[in-house]
């Protein structure tokens, strides 16, 4: 599933798990689009695309001229919106190989 994604999904991934970690702090600025690009080996314009998609769900704004700054509340809507996907799309999934297996929730706790 994940190895269809569109590659600036993976960014879009990456930058928000960046973000929930704290490697960009609310008020920092993200690194330039060209920036990133160098480092992940990707093409300017996907990752443009990634950083797009951030600015119209209000989670960075944009200094002209300066650059992307994480607003504040970024890393709570993400961490909320990841939380929501993950019960709804891949829980269950994972849920049921857990029963076929018959794994128990608190074999779980164990091994944590």
């Amino acid at each position: 599933m994940s190895q269809n994604r569109p590659v600036y999904l993976k960014l879009r991934d990456q930058i928000a798990a960046a973000i929930i970690q704290g490697e960009y702090p609310e008020g920092q600025m993200l690194p330039s689009v060209r920036a990133l690009a160098a480092e992940q080996g990707a093409n300017p314009l996907t990752v443009a695309k990634a950083y797009q998609q951030f600015q119209n769900d209000g989670l960075v704004e944009v200094q002209r001229g300066v650059g992307m700054y994480v607003v504040k509340g970024a890393a709570e809507q993400l961490r909320k919106r990841e939380k929501e996907q993950f019960l709804r799309e891949e829980w269950p999934e994972i849920r049921a190989r857990m029963k076929r297996l018959g794994i128990d929730i608190r074999e779980l706790a164990e091994c944590t």
